[in-house]
């Protein structure tokens, strides 16, 4: 027979980093990461195949994200304090891709040096994330007693 306060005793399952949004958003920008790689080096191989057309993935978009939440109005705690504001919509549509501004006679329009380019950005930026993984896992790390 276990005693009343077995069942408190008990330590409970791993936790699941995913129910963590910043954790799962960083894992979220890392797999577009990853298919963005893989969609460069796709096009890099392409580069001398006829009539091929670069592809991109399309991007994540952090306001989408914001746009889910709720407005936060900030506190007054003075009457002499500002009314908070929501800032204008910016008018630059990032959205929009480039044109490709050269085309081999085949067709092509792959430029090796833009891919190489755009696969430097992609790498730095997963380890940018990578980072940011890495101090927040040694935080909770911390913040529960088992600091690195």
């Amino acid at each position: 027979m276990m005693p009343a306060n077995a069942k408190r005793l008990q330590r409970p399952d791993s936790m699941d980093l995913f129910n963590i949004p910043l954790f799962h958003r960083l894992t979220e920008r890392m797999n577009w990461l990853g298919a963005r790689e893989k969609v460069i080096a796709q096009n890099m191989a392409n580069a001398d195949t006829p009539q091929y057309q670069p592809k991109d993935v399309v991007p994540l978009d952090f306001g989408d994200h914001l746009k889910k939440l709720a407005a936060v109005e900030p506190e007054r705690t003075d009457p002499k304090h500002m009314v908070g504001t929501v800032p204008p919509a910016d008018p630059v549509d990032s959205k929009k891709q480039r044109k490709t501004y050269e085309t081999a006679p085949a067709g092509n329009s792959v430029v090796i040096e833009e891919q190489m380019m755009k696969l430097s950005q992609t790498q730095a930026d997963y380890s940018q994330i990578v980072n940011l993984y890495k101090k927040h896992m040694d935080m909770l790390k911390t913040a529960i007693g088992r600091g690195a």
